[in-house]
């Protein structure tokens, strides 16, 4: 067996070069990702709009259009509990900055940091400091903002342009393939915008059924703003791991400072984690693990990679890309072994499985037409 290392360099450099891209052009490209995702789940809603006899341009309008009202339908739904609990939180500040400088005096007491540490001197300095960063944090507030709006903006017309002019794009792509094998590229972008879509509309249903859950256990709790909590912790569980916790550290905080009630807290914590359980090990796996077939191993240096490339949009958006790239490893032999790093045994299994009734059905056919034609004969 022969070693390569010119092989390797140039495998090395390809993947240096594709991150660099990736980071250098992250202002482009991720809102492109976002809209390439999200245009999958908005073809079927378009095509038949189409269907009906409307045209591509006004069916795009449509659709945009649907899609907005319901996003916009669901931000009205939330507003009113977003504004009360944000003219709760300017009571909340005193209480906040109390806490944390009684934690603060007794870690002093047991570990004797800083000698006559006076409790009205912490609590004035607390209060000077963020009266001091406040300016600062509206800047950055400021700047995220509109960098957000920005992006959401360049989403909303990558969506719009990508609806219309599908077809023109993928016959562009697949004349990078010479003329016998367009057919079977077609078919691999079918399967790629399948893939994209079912992950989506999993992600989509596990929301929902998240949501509904918390929300109903936060309201049996005695929480006030269920759905609100309940369904940001829902959103947050898009980010796995991560985002688990902190929707979950939202609720308990807020029981502590509002209701200052450690039974409460506790009570919220038990129940994220309890329907997080139930989520991970049955809901997930059913609803959006069979869409991506990709192993823990890989989900997890996904997320990883995608953490430091693109922060938290990365964490979101490279999970179903490597779906994706596990599509395109199964269609070429080349690719193959990224297939296997990427892909579960069942996937594995399954890939085989499909090779050989493949196999066996055109045996099939081959012995119907030899047994037909010796019968005619």
């Amino acid at each position: 067996m022969n070693l390569y290392f010119k092989n390797i360099f140039f495998a090395l450099a390809s993947v240096l070069l594709m991150f660099a891209t990736l980071i250098l052009a992250r202002s482009l490209l991720i809102p492109l990702a976002f809209a390439l995702l999200i245009s999958f789940i908005l073809l079927p809603l378009a095509n038949r709009i189409e269907g009906w006899g409307v045209g591509r341009i006004p069916a795009g309008i449509i659709t945009m259009l649907t899609a907005i009202l319901l996003l916009g339908a669901g931000i009205l739904f939330f507003s009113t509990q977003i504004l009360q609990i944000s003219k709760e939180l300017t009571n909340f500040q005193d209480r906040i900055i109390a806490t944390f400088a009684d934690i603060t005096l007794y870690l002093n007491q047991n570990l004797n940091f800083i000698d006559d540490l006076d409790k009205d001197e912490l609590y004035l300095r607390i209060k000077e400091w963020i009266s001091g960063s406040s300016g600062y944090l509206v800047k950055q507030t400021f700047t995220s903002s509109a960098t957000f709006i920005a992006g959401l903006g360049a989403t909303v017309i990558y969506i719009f342009l990508l609806l219309i002019y599908r077809n023109g794009l993928t016959e562009a792509m697949a004349h990078f393939y010479p003329i016998e094998q367009r057919g079977r590229a077609i078919r691999l972008f079918k399967k790629i915008q399948q893939v994209g879509k079912k992950y989506l509309v999993g992600v989509i249903i596990l929301i929902v059924v998240i949501g509904f859950t918390n929300s109903i256990g936060l309201w049996i709790i005695g929480v006030e703003n269920p759905f609100l909590f309940g369904f940001l912790g829902a959103l947050l569980s898009i980010v796995p791991y991560i985002g688990t916790v902190i929707g979950a550290i939202i609720p308990i905080l807020y029981v502590l400072i509002a209701k200052d009630s450690l039974g409460m807290a506790v009570a919220v914590g038990i129940l994220f984690w309890s329907v997080q359980l139930v989520s991970d090990n049955f809901l997930s796996p059913k609803i959006v693990g069979g869409s991506l077939r990709i192993n823990a191993f890989a989900a997890i240096l996904s997320l990883i990679a995608g953490a430091l490339v693109w922060g938290i949009a990365g964490m979101i958006l490279f999970l179903p890309y490597t779906a994706m790239l596990l599509v395109i490893s199964e269609e070429y032999k080349e690719l193959k072994p990224i297939g296997m790093l990427l892909g579960t045994y069942e996937s594995l299994v399954e890939s085989k499985s499909k090779k050989v009734k493949n196999t066996w059905t055109i045996l099939s056919k081959l012995m119907d037409y030899l047994r037909f034609g010796r019968n005619k004969a």
